[in-house]
C-alpha cells in the first residue's frame, strides 16, 4: 500500500479554513499558546435512514498528521496576506504536531454523539487541526456508512464501486472509493485507489467499444480475444434481447469450443433491470451456460436494489456510481468538533457548549466510550464515561439520558464492556503501523455483522441507546442548570 498523493502533497499543511489560523495567531499573542485542552470530533445525526454508521477516515487523517508540515511556498502564501507577522510565520516554518490523538478503531460501527476522535494538546494545535479533521473523516465516514447499507441490501452479492466519474472532485473519487471499499463493496473502477489503497479493481467496457466496431458481434469477439479470463460483455448498446444477449451467448459459446472454461458474464445499464435480467439469464442457462453472473447498474442504491431483488431479478452483482461515491440521499454528515475540557491549576476542567437548542448542547469532560454486549456477544447500547472513571464490567448499567441528563437511563443484560478509546498518535508519531484497508473492511464487516437486524432496517430502524454515566449525567445537568459553570 502506498501513501495517499493527497496527504502528503506540498501545501497540504494549509488544507485549512482562514479562521483557524487566525485563532492561533491570536493565542499566541495573548499568551496562550501553551493553554492545554481536550476537543473531541462526534457527529450529530446518521445519515438519513441509516441506523448506524461506521467510523472511516482515521488512517488517511494520521497520514496527514505526520507529514504535516508549513512548506516555504505556504509561509510566502500567508505573509502575501499582510495579516500575519513575521514571528508566527517562523514558528509555522518549524512547527511539528506534539497532540495526543485517541480514537474508536476504524471500521467500527459508532452512533450520534459518540467521541470518535479526542485530541489533548496545545491549544494552537488541537485548535488547527478542526478543518482538517473534519474534512477527512465526516466524508469517509459517510460514504463508508451508505456503502454498508447498500452491500445489506445486496445480501452478500458483490457490489462494484464506480462512482469515480461522478465525485466531487479528484479526491472526493480517491477517498470515496476507500471508504466505500472499507464499508463492504467488493471493488472499484478507481485505478488511482487499486495503486494507493490495494483494493481491487474491476470493468469491463462502454457502449463506444461496441459502437466502434462494424457489429456488436465484433466488438465482444474483440474483447474476449484480448480479455478472456476477465470477459464480462455490455449488452444494452442496441437492444438488449434481441442482439445483445444473442450476441454475448455465441461468444461465449465460442469460448467454450475453443477450451476456455470461462464464465458467461453480462452487463445491465438500462431499461427494466427486474424483467430484463430474468429474460437474460433464461435465455443463457437454456443455451448452455449456467450460473452467468448477471452485473446490473444504473442509477442503483439500495432501496432500488432491496426492490429488485424482491421482484425477483437475476442480478448477482450490482454495480453503483453515483448513488454511492456523493452518497445522494444525505449528502453530508454532521461531524462537529468541541472544546470539552481545559486543563487549568494541575487538573481538567470541563467544558460544554450550552444552546437554545438542548439537542446541541455538548457532553461536559474528556471521556471514554464502553460498548456493552449481551448474550451471543450483540452490541445492546454505549456509556459514556468519564476518562478516568472507572466502569461497570456486566450485569445491569445505570447512566442518565444524554438530551435530559436528570433523568436516569440503564442498560440491562450486559454480558461484558469494551472501551473503544484508544491512543493512536503521541509524541509527533503514531504509536503502531498504518492499518491496511482490507483489515479494516474485515473489522467493519464483523461489525455490521454483529448488529441485530432491527438496527440494519432500510426504514425506521430501531434506534441504538447511547447514555451518560451517571456521574457525567449529573456533571451536565448541573453545568446546564449553572452556565457559570461552564
Amino acid at each position: 500500500m502506498s501513501v495517499s498523493p493527497w496527504q502528503t502533497r506540498t501545501g497540504m499543511a494549509l488544507l485549512t479554513d482562514l479562521y483557524q489560523l487566525t485563532m492561533i495567531a491570536g493565542y499566541r499573542k495573548e499568551g496562550r499558546a501553551g493553554l492545554q485542552v481536550c476537543f473531541e470530533y462526534f457527529f450529530r445525526n446518521l445519515p438519513r435512514h441509516a441506523g448506524f454508521g461506521i467510523a472511516a477516515g482515521l488512517e488517511p487523517f494520521l497520514d496527514y498528521l505526520e507529514h504535516l508540515r508549513f512548506e516555504p511556498d505556504d509561509l510566502e502564501y500567508l505573509r502575501s496576506l499582510k495579516m500575519f507577522d513575521e514571528d508566527f510565520l517562523e514558528f509555522l516554518r518549524d512547527f511539528r504536531p506534539t497532540c495526543t490523538v485517541r480514537a474508536i478503531p476504524e471500521g467500527t460501527l459508532v452512533f450520534p454523539h459518540e467521541p470518535i476522535v479526542q485530541i489533548d494538546g496545545p491549544i494552537l494545535e488541537a485548535q488547527f487541526l478542526e478543518t482538517a479533521l473534519l474534512n477527512m473523516l465526516n466524508f469517509q465516514t459517510l460514504i463508508a456508512t451508505k456503502a454498508a447499507r447498500i452491500c445489506l441490501a445486496a445480501t452478500g452479492e458483490p457490489v462494484l464501486e464506480f462512482g469515480l466519474r461522478r465525485a466531487h472532485g479528484p479526491d472526493g473519487g480517491l477517498s470515496g472509493s476507500r471508504a466505500a471499499y472499507l464499508g463492504g463493496c467488493s471493488s472499484t473502477s478507481n485505478v488511482l485507489a487499486g495503486k494507493t489503497y490495494g483494493i481491487p479493481v474491476a470493468g469491463t467496457h462502454a457502449h463506444s467499444w461496441v459502437m466502434s466496431f462494424p457489429s456488436e458481434l465484433e466488438a465482444f469477439r474483440a474483447f474476449a480475444r484480448i480479455y478472456p479470463e476477465r470477459c464480462v460483455l455490455l449488452v444494452d448498446t442496441y437492444d438488449t434481447i434481441e442482439s445483445g444477449v444473442p450476441n454475448a451467448i455465441t461468444v461465449y459459446q465460442e469460448m467454450r469450443a475453443q477450451g476456455f472454461d470461462v464464465r458467461a458474464a453480462i452487463r445491465l445499464d438500462s431499461g427494466d433491470l427486474a424483467k430484463l435480467s430474468k429474460t437474460a439469464y433464461r435465455m443463457m442457462t437454456e443455451a448452455g451456460l449456467e450460473n452467468p453472473l448477471i452485473v446490473g447498474s444504473n442509477d442503483l442504491e439500495e432501496d432500488l436494489i432491496a426492490d429488485l431483488k424482491r421482484q425477483g431479478a437475476k442480478i448477482n452483482a450490482w454495480g453503483v456510481g453515483t448513488n454511492l461515491i456523493t452518497s445522494w440521499d444525505c449528502p453530508a454528515l454532521s461531524g462537529v468538533y468541541k472544546l470539552v475540557a481545559i486543563h487549568e491549576n494541575g487538573e481538567w476542567q470541563p467544558r460544554i457548549k450550552i444552546s437554545s437548542n438542548i439537542a446541541k448542547a455538548t457532553d461536559p469532560g474528556r471521556k471514554q466510550l464502553v460498548r456493552y454486549y449481551g448474550e451471543g456477544d450483540v452490541p445492546i447500547g454505549d456509556v459514556l464515561y468519564e476518562q478516568d472513571e472507572t466502569w461497570e464490567e456486566s450485569g445491569t448499567i445505570l447512566g442518565r439520558h444524554r438530551s435530559q441528563p436528570h433523568i436516569d437511563a440503564r442498560l440491562r443484560g450486559a454480558v461484558r464492556g469494551e472501551p473503544l478509546l484508544g491512543v493512536v498518535f503521541a509524541r509527533g508519531r503514531r504509536v503502531r503501523e498504518p492499518r491496511p484497508v482490507h483489515e479494516i473492511r474485515q473489522h467493519a464487516q464483523e461489525q455490521v455483522a454483529s448488529l441485530p437486524d432491527e438496527f440494519k432496517r432500510l426504514r425506521n430502524p430501531e434506534i441504538y441507546r447511547v447514555i451518560l454515566s451517571p456521574a457525567i449525567g449529573q456533571l451536565k445537568d448541573e453545568m446546564l442548570k449553572n452556565p457559570d459553570l461552564a
